[in-house]
């Protein structure tokens, strides 16, 4: 902490200093800039060009400066040479200090040892940075600074930048996917009356104007739906669902998913999209088909594998759809010996075990997980031959539940029942409650439909081979600093800060 304050202290003498000569130390708009990889691409000796970014590097010999500059788009070098710049461009050099953001212009050349560098004619200082970089903070590796201070993170490993830039074209590449299937991007409300459309703890606030509880949403699904009543027939939202649960590498209280869904379609033109859309993207970014992810290869070559959930839990608890509560919870813990421990057999009791489960009988690869039992599924239609099984199901890859789909049930009569038979499972929110409304909209008449949930942080962690849902989302909900710890030092420890 107190060699930080004294190299702040510096930077302050050299701020007052620069504004003393008349220079604004946070400049103005400065125009005409080159991205440096432009610049390096399309090297020309005696090019004139414009650049700008952060101060990374500042080594003096002599009366010769060697600066590396840093944009979003890589680094270039940057020659100063007290012979060919006035005194007073020499000296504002000098009172420059790593992270700082500059403009600068030139011309480019070659030095005696093959470095493409730009000799400086002029420079503009644009921000004064106050506080230095941590400490080593070449290839920043301290949890707790890169989560917490995203923007030092960015600045000390441009491969986390490339992660995000990479997050937002998979973003850009869904969305011309789905554009192209002539599907419309709709927006529904992130601020609720009531909990409805999965399974899950949600925020709860107070709206003061109308004395009323509100919850942040845990899934936008209802309303999607209401709009296919209204004759909307291909919708998606790329949305930000929030639910009040444990944090884990897989899991924030924030995250985002996109929902599809399709009108006169079903389960089966959910898989198909989901297949398509997800292997050309994994192409594109990538630029191939088999991805390394944690040190696994996954191929995302089309089609990809099915299993059947009734079968897989057939044979790991000899479960079969058709039992009660009673007897599929009396042959888990028989089988399982408590290793879940369960004491009501809820659906999300059920699912944790279930989901332990598929992640033993999962692979690298993508496999889509049908038959799934039509009691975890409130939402879905049941098979045609057998209403023990629902039209459902969940795609895992690399061992991780990525995308979920139905073939949307759309009696409201039928949904009436189950979705009053899932309240009475609810036992660990006590906040939902039937949607009337929705309900309303059924009776109006929905088509049949397929409907599709993809989550998005989980698909960036694959197709950027990143280990936590922190690494894909800027700026992941922490804990709270302890008081005595400072923003530039240690904090002790890691993980259980965050």
């Amino acid at each position: 902490m107190e060699q930080t304050d004294d190299l702040k202290a510096s930077r302050l003498v050299k701020l007052e200093h620069l504004r003393k000569k008349g220079i604004n130390p946070y400049g103005g708009k400065f125009i005409g800039i080159e991205p440096t990889c432009d610049v390096l691409v399309n090297f020309q000796e005696g090019r004139k060009v414009t650049v700008a970014g952060r101060l990374m590097a500042n080594r003096k010999h002599g009366k010769v400066f060697f600066l590396d500059l840093m944009d979003q788009t890589g680094k270039i070098q940057l020659f100063v040479k007290a012979d060919n710049v006035t005194p007073e461009l020499f000296s504002l050099i000098e009172d420059l200090d790593i992270g700082d953001i500059i403009g600068a212009k030139g011309e480019l050349f070659t030095t005696k040892t093959g470095q493409q560098s730009v000799r400086i004619s002029d420079v503009t200082i644009l921000a004064k940075s106050i506080l230095p970089l941590p400490e080593k903070w070449h290839g920043l590796k301290d949890v707790e600074i890169r989560y917490r201070q995203r923007y030092v993170d960015m600045i000390a490993n441009p491969e986390v930048r490339d992660v995000f830039i990479k997050r937002s074209r998979i973003i850009t590449l869904i969305r011309s996917f789905l554009e192209k299937q002539n599907f419309l991007e709709v927006e529904t409300p992130m601020l609720q009356p009531m909990v409805g459309g999965a399974r899950g703890r949600p925020f709860k606030s107070k709206h003061n104007a109308y004395g009323m509880d509100v919850f942040l949403r845990i899934a936008p699904e209802l309303y999607l739906k209401r709009l296919l009543v209204g004759g909307l027939e291909r919708v998606y939202e790329m949305n930000r669902n929030f639910r009040n649960e444990g944090i884990s590498t897989r899991h924030n209280p924030e995250f985002t998913m996109l929902e599809v869904y399709q009108a006169y379609g079903d389960m089966e033109d959910m898989m198909n999209l989901t297949e398509q859309m997800i292997s050309s993207i994994a192409k594109e970014i990538t630029g191939s088909y088999k991805v390394q992810y944690q040190g696994k290869e996954i191929d995302f070559t089309t089609p990809w594998e099915r299993r059947s959930f009734a079968k897989v839990v057939k044979d790991k608890f000899d479960i079969n759809p058709e039992d009660s509560a009673e007897m599929m919870l009396t042959k888990v813990k028989a089988k399982r010996h408590m290793h879940v421990k369960v004491d009501k057999l809820t659906r999300s009791a059920i699912m944790k075990i279930v989901e332990e489960a598929l992640d033993e009988d999962a692979t690298a690869n993508p496999v889509f997980f049908v038959d799934y039992f039509t009691f975890l599924c409130p939402l879905a239609k049941t098979m045609p031959d057998n209403p023990w099984i629902s039209q459902r199901f969940e795609v895992f890859i690399a061992g991780m539940e990525v995308g979920n789909a139905y073939s949307e049930l759309n009696d409201p009569l039928e949904q009436r029942q189950r979705l009053t038979e899932d309240l009475d499972d609810d036992v660990e929110t006590g906040l939902r409650e039937v949607d009337e409304d929705f309900l309303c909209a059924l009776e109006h008449g929905m088509p049949p439909a397929g409907g599709l949930g993809i989550g998005i942080d989980r698909l960036v962690m694959l197709l950027t081979d990143s280990a936590s849902i922190r690494d894909v989302i800027l700026f992941p909900l922490l804990k709270p600093h302890v008081e005595h710890e400072t923003r530039n030092e240690g904090r002790g420890t890691r993980d259980e800060n965050i």
